[in-house]
């Protein structure tokens, strides 16, 4: 049930509170494995989490689109007119590159009165922005009754947002994981064909604990799109031997017979690495489908190997979690998980060691980097919807 205080700030921002607002949510998204694949073509496994943006919506007789948020103290009032200018770098950006993208399908939009409240620690790469944006296109196809919007459309669409509007060059995961969650399962995404099944997750007395580094990073400051690059360099240079759009169109048996075709050593590391973790995933797959969990997380240990080696998108501070994690009895799996460059850990814990993992992890993390680790618990669960049975 939500508290009723959303519903008060809503009020002590636009007032009205005899015209009651209707409520979404949606969750933020921890990829479990196969990381920096998406964009690549390739497979990826996440989840959708518990943590996620309500947003609470009423639409208004003024022409304006108003943006409010108890996570951000800026605040945006927007003409209609206006919807498609972006405003410096501010956290807005997020939902008005939807409106944008509504409005590039010829949606007409009403004012709305928005205001956003979330418990996914920022910049922690457990996708807040992913769920600004899914929670936005949903509450906005419900509003207006754009019933010819499908998930998928509203996913692709919030993909479209992130890429053109905002700058970041993401793949589909993070919108995909976001609109399809499932209680209790995990997300097996081909990014080529959109092909995608639910994975139930049965840990058989483990969790996952996610940790946050608190190294604070800005995705489109960072060496997000660089990598990027990198990886449309290695692809150029294995089509002059295979007809290929992407990475993720290579096995890795292939790739071991073709890598020299790439010269340049750097370039053939960022391939070596996504194609890996191409077959991890699958990998992954088979361990979680005949019960396997110790077999995962020694895949979960090889991913962040390769993303710490081959990739470099790991740094000190992920490193260090990583490493003291793996030194805890009970830990069967630990790496990095989102972007890197900052951001969280994933961790295989065993229920019986989940407290001293956190003192033992949390202490000798901040006795090597000076920063404070916080831990979360991770429950596997829906993605975005209405909530109609708040309190």
């Amino acid at each position: 049930m939500i508290s009723d205080d959303l519903f008060t700030r809503f009020y002590a921002i636009y007032g009205k509170p005899e015209n009651q607002p209707r409520l979404f949510f949606a969750p933020g998204r921890v990829n479990l494995i196969g990381e920096h694949t998406d964009y690549n073509g390739g497979y990826v496994l996440p989840c959708a989490l518990q943590y996620g943006t309500y947003l609470l919506i009423r639409q208004s007789s003024e022409e304006m689109i108003k943006l409010a948020s108890a996570n951000f103290e800026f605040r945006a009032d927007i003409r209609l007119a206006d919807i498609s200018r972006k405003i410096d770098s501010q956290w807005v950006n997020y939902p008005l590159g939807i409106f944008d993208q509504f409005r590039q399908m010829n949606l007409n939009l009403p004012g709305f009165e928005i205001f956003y409240s979330g418990d996914i620690p920022n910049s922690a790469g457990l996708s807040s922005s992913a769920s600004i944006e899914m929670v936005t296109a949903y509450a906005l196809s419900v509003m207006i009754n754009a019933i010819q919007l499908s998930m998928w459309d509203l996913i692709k669409l919030s993909q479209r947002s992130e890429n053109q509007f905002v700058g970041v060059q993401c793949g589909i995961m993070d919108q995909f994981a976001v609109g399809m969650g499932a209680k209790d399962h995990a997300l097996f995404l081909n990014c080529q064909t959109l092909d995608y099944n639910r994975v139930p997750m049965i840990l058989n007395g483990f969790k996952f604990i996610i940790a946050n580094t608190n190294k604070p990073r800005d995705l489109t400051d960072s060496k997000y799109n660089e990598r990027v690059a990198e990886c449309q360099l290695a692809v150029s240079c294995l089509s002059q031997i295979i007809s290929i759009s992407k990475l993720g169109e290579i096995s890795y048996v292939q790739f071991y017979k073709m890598q020299d075709e790439i010269s340049d050593p750097l370039i053939r590391k960022r391939a070596r690495h996504v194609i890996s973790e191409n077959q991890r995933v699958l990998n992954s797959m088979a361990c979680l489908n005949r019960g396997d969990i110790s077999q995962f997380g020694a895949l979960m240990n090889a991913s962040h190997e390769s993303l710490r080696d081959n990739y470099e998108v790991t740094g000190f501070e992920l490193d260090t979690l990583v490493e003291e994690a793996q030194k805890i009895n009970g830990v069967i799996g630990a790496r990095m998980t989102g972007a890197g460059f900052g951001g969280c850990t994933v961790n295989l814990v065993r229920e019986s060691a989940i407290e001293d993992f956190k003192s033992h992890v949390g202490a000798g993390y901040h006795a090597k980097t000076g920063l404070k680790a916080d831990f979360y618990l991770a429950e596997i669960s829906d993605g975005v919807k209405e909530i109609t049975n708040h309190s």
